[in-house]
């Protein structure tokens, strides 16, 4: 395989496993239009000479004039809390995004795979290595991790390490990228009748 194809795959694999952060500038680009538009509303009104929507302008200035005769508890909150969005925000802006889905190892293809579709086949194999009802296996796969729970039948205990093993072999067949680890929850109480 040449080089520029490997650099083709790479590229469509982060594509597909990764999204846009394009939601969230559209959300806030929104939210400032909507902010200015009621400024620049509440201007033209204290032009006209009629009453304010909800604060006139000079309202607004005079409050932010006087900001510091506020008390600085109040003064600081507001402050850390400003902070802290600003910092979620910068956050947000420069991380990837993830999307549910993960890669599977191939040669001649990008194959690129649902964590929901993984989640189902795991719990497939748990619940035959555990002996339990297929009902009363539940997984969730993230990006890095598989969390495997199982309700054994009442009587019926559920081998915790060969659930382990079945799982743990059936992520390393997968060969995903990024890799998955196992972990395995057996109910304390089983299940009557499952």
């Amino acid at each position: 395989m040449s080089s520029s194809t490997k650099a083709l795959y790479a590229r469509i694999g982060r594509r597909e496993t990764h999204s846009s952060r394009s939601m969230l500038a559209i959300v806030l680009a929104i939210i400032l239009i909507v902010v200015f538009a009621w400024v620049g509303t509440e201007v033209v009104i204290a032009l006209l000479g009629l009453p304010a929507l909800l604060v006139a302008p000079s309202d607004m200035f005079a409050s932010a004039v006087g900001l510091a005769e506020q008390p600085a508890a109040l003064v600081s909150i507001a402050g850390i809390v400003a902070a802290v969005i600003g910092l979620v925000l910068i956050v947000l802006s420069l991380s990837p995004g993830r999307r549910a889905r993960h890669l599977i190892d191939t040669e001649r293809a990008v194959t690129v795979v649902d964590n929901e579709v993984i989640a189902s086949a795991l719990a497939r194999h748990a619940s035959y290595a555990g002996n339990v009802d297929p009902d009363n296996a539940t997984v969730s796969v993230s990006h890095r991790l598989g969390v495997v729970d199982l309700t054994p039948t009442s009587g019926i205990p559920a081998d915790r390490d060969a659930v382990t093993r079945a799982v743990s072999d059936q992520l390393d067949s997968y060969g995903l990228r990024p890799t998955v680890r196992a972990r395995v929850r057996i109910a304390e109480k089983g299940k009557v009748g499952a």
